[in-house]
């Protein structure tokens, strides 16, 4: 049975890994699950064991996140950055497979997020050898968001970056938190959070997800006009759409596009 500490469980080898001096990474996206539980684990963790660590998605992150993040991390805290390697954009790698990623193909998570924050968080351990390869890597996901991510263990041993001199550990220490919840740990701890949510958007991820409801994807589009272009453009070129009802942006949104010279501009078919 996990004990509780400050409204989250942590699970006995959780404690115990952490109070053997392990490092714990917060995976933070500038959303509120991640601050949240920033917040929560500067709590019951050694400032000196804790470090923030972001990917940052250029033009199709919302802007000021990384000001977000630098602006409400704990005293103390260092924030790494973790870039895809190629240095591609995420529509430029759309462009070249000539598809969007999908549900089942997730490799914007893999390619642009997951990869990147591990090279770094590998990197950090050989740099730093006072934690001896030990890693609890801490990411915001919560069982409300969707049956996929019920369904996950809050903690469990990360096998692919396990290695002889390294053990390493994924933690979901928000799991059991409701959407409700994270707005008040923030609130709580006399903190805002991003922009983004006041604006409209229900969550906090790329401006245009694969994963987003009609609701954010159109509210985006009225936020972020020059993207909502680029995004739309790139689907009539490809012939693909981001949307998994193969109905282009501008159908979806009910948002129709501004050409540029000011005049509107209904997007027409895919591939016209």
């Amino acid at each position: 049975m996990a004990s509780r500490i400050a409204d989250i469980p942590v699970p006995p080898d959780c404690r115990e890994t952490i109070c053997a001096g392990a490092l714990v990474a917060v995976n933070h996206s500038g959303g509120k699950d991640s601050q949240s539980m920033t917040i929560l684990l500067s709590r019951i963790v050694p400032r000196e064991q804790l470090v923030a660590v972001h990917a940052p998605l250029g033009d199709v992150e919302w802007p000021g996140t990384i000001e977000h993040i630098e602006a409400t991390l704990p005293a103390g805290v260092p924030l790494i950055f973790a870039p895809v390697a190629s240095g591609k954009t995420l529509l430029e790698r759309v462009e070249e497979r000539g598809l969007w990623p999908s549900s089942t193909a997730r490799w914007c998570t893999s390619d642009f997020k997951a990869g990147p924050i591990q090279r770094e968080l590998r990197r950090y351990l050989k740099a730093h050898p006072r934690f001896r390869g030990r890693l609890v890597n801490a990411m915001g996901l919560r069982a409300e968001e969707s049956p996929a991510r019920a369904s996950k263990a809050p903690w469990r041993r990360n096998d692919r970056m396990s290695v002889a001199d390294r053990e390493v550990f994924d933690w979901l220490p928000v799991f059991d938190l409701s959407t409700a919840d994270v707005f008040r740990v923030i609130r709580d701890a006399g903190q805002s959070p991003h922009w983004a949510y006041a604006a409209g958007m229900t969550r906090l991820s790329c401006s245009f997800c694969i994963l987003a409801s009609r609701a954010d994807l159109r509210r985006a589009a009225e936020l972020r006009s020059d993207l909502y272009r680029a995004y739309a453009e790139l689907e009539r070129r490809i012939g693909h759409t981001l949307s998994p009802t193969r109905r282009p942006l501008p159908e979806v949104t009910g948002v129709p596009l501004a050409a540029r010279d000011g005049r509107e501009d209904l997007a027409g078919p895919l591939g016209a």
